[in-house]
């Protein structure tokens, strides 16, 4: 059956070439929409039909069409597996459609960057926001790393000497495991320069900081990481204080990426900087 070849083959293989916060996206969408469906069939016996069918019940059901597809690239994953392996004559995703949006879910294209104005106008507002946020969001402008990596800086990556910070760790989540360091997504570590500005507000922070912290942005009154989802849920709060629509950590991580294009940066300096592993990425970004 589907579900034993899931959890004896598939998962565990996973498990070895993937992050923890994509092995646990898998089994959770494995648990909660493959495995009630078509868990208990044989895999040669399961039919394009019958898969088409599972996205469609989801659809149906109003899931977000991001949801859709990632169970139809959790299958087509699955099935390529099982097939290249030899347990199936045949690939039943090969006659499955990649899910396409409802109507009603098609938004209309936003920017996916601030303008320098508008990153002025944050900036400014940030001023009457606490240090830590200030710190925070500095960071992400000036250096276009990911929330994840902002979060699991350590005093020690700093060099208040030479103005730069090595990203050398994600602070991650998931709730089977908590709150855990991994490595950045490209499995790299590099070195990213930091604005004047931004090293100030470094070192503000700390000195108001609980001695002995080891994380850069702790939670308020402990020597704990931030929690990964906490900017999240800043981000909609200061977004709704100064009506600043669309704002989102990765959004910083674009106009990072854009504004340094534009100022004359080249593309693979760039690219070095966002931690990307090909530079057609950041072409894309």
């Amino acid at each position: 059956p589907l579900r034993q070849y899931g959890e004896k083959v598939f998962m565990p293989a996973k498990t070895l070439t993937t992050t923890e916060n994509t092995r646990a996206s898998f089994q959770g969408n494995l648990d909660k929409w493959v495995y009630p469906a078509i868990g208990d069939i044989k895999l040669p016996e399961i039919t394009s039909a019958q898969i088409s069918a599972l996205l469609l019940d989801m659809q149906g059901k109003g899931k977000a069409h991001a949801t859709v597809v990632k169970v139809y690239t959790i299958l087509n994953s699955l099935f390529k597996m099982a097939y290249l392996s030899d347990m199936i004559a045949r690939n039943p995703m090969d006659k499955v459609e990649r899910p396409k949006p409802k109507k009603d879910e098609i938004k209309p294209q936003t920017a996916q960057a601030y303008t320098a104005q508008e990153i002025r106008d944050i900036l400014a507002a940030l001023e009457v926001e606490p240090l830590k946020w200030r710190a925070f969001i500095h960071l992400l402008i000036d250096t276009g790393v990911r929330r994840g990596e902002a979060l699991a800086v350590q005093w020690e990556d700093v060099d208040f000497q030479e103005n730069t910070i090595i990203i050398r760790n994600n602070l991650c989540y998931t709730p089977a495991k908590g709150v855990y360091l991994d490595t950045p997504k490209n499995g790299r570590s590099r070195v990213v320069d930091v604005g004047e500005d931004t090293i100030e507000l470094l070192k503000q922070l700390r000195k108001e900081q609980i001695a002995g912290a080891k994380f850069v942005f702790t939670q308020d009154g402990s020597l704990k990481p931030m929690h990964p989802t906490s900017p999240t849920r800043y981000f909609r709060q200061f977004s709704k204080r100064h009506n600043i629509q669309g704002f989102h950590p990765h959004k910083l991580r674009h106009t990072f990426a854009s504004v340094a294009i534009t100022a004359g940066a080249d593309v693979a300096s760039v690219s070095e900087a966002l931690g990307h592993s090909d530079t057609a990425v950041t072409l894309r970004m």
